[in-house]
């Protein structure tokens, strides 16, 4: 009986071990990522002034392309962290229909129409293409472009856009569309 408790008492001792081991796994795991959604916050927040991104929700793409909720705002916004697989900074913040222009956009749907909404990118942006919607990296014959802090004006008639530059090499210290000619035009005004 006696050499039945002691191998009871050792897997016991195992078992516990073994939990304590997990636990401080999963807390260190938790911090991890606590840390790096603090990171994103902080990111996604310097996409616009101070008194809209303290109210905003922001988000992030998860790996799965879902958007995960860092924090929850109740201002109508919501800013999105520096995507690291772009090739420069572009952390923004849109209002509603912006929000739902990105959507079109990436489910490559037309956006629907009336809807102008407002984006900002005050960390400025680097765009795999001017003309190309889709690009996926910059390439020598696609107009890679990198602009400073701006704001975007996006769902407007297309009547708007024809007072504004459509170069596929823009003066980007200038306001100019991007994706001129698409469903996804916008003007881009820099702000300083």
């Amino acid at each position: 009986m006696r050499e039945l408790n002691s191998t009871a008492s050792g897997m016991l001792v195992m078992i516990v071990s073994s939990l304590a081991l997990t636990a401080n796994a999963f807390a260190a795991d938790a911090k991890k990522e606590a840390d790096a959604d603090k990171k994103m916050i902080a990111s996604a927040m310097s996409a616009a002034p101070a008194k809209v991104s303290k109210g905003a929700t922001i988000v992030a793409m998860e790996a799965d392309g879902k958007m995960r909720t860092l924090r929850k705002g109740a201002n109508g916004f919501t800013c999105m962290p520096d995507n690291p697989a772009t090739p420069g900074p572009d952390p923004m913040c849109m209002d509603k229909n912006s929000l739902e222009w990105v959507g079109a956009w990436v489910a490559r749907k037309p956006p629907a129409a009336g809807k102008v909404g407002l984006m900002y990118m005050l960390a400025g942006g680097t765009d795999a293409s001017n003309t190309d919607p889709y690009a996926a990296k910059p390439a020598p014959n696609n107009n890679w472009i990198k602009t400073g802090p701006h704001i975007m004006i996006v769902g407007a008639d297309a009547s708007f856009y024809d007072t504004y530059p459509k170069s596929a090499n823009p003066d980007t210290s200038m306001p100019y569309v991007m994706w001129a000619g698409t469903p996804y035009q916008h003007l881009m005004a820099p702000v300083k």
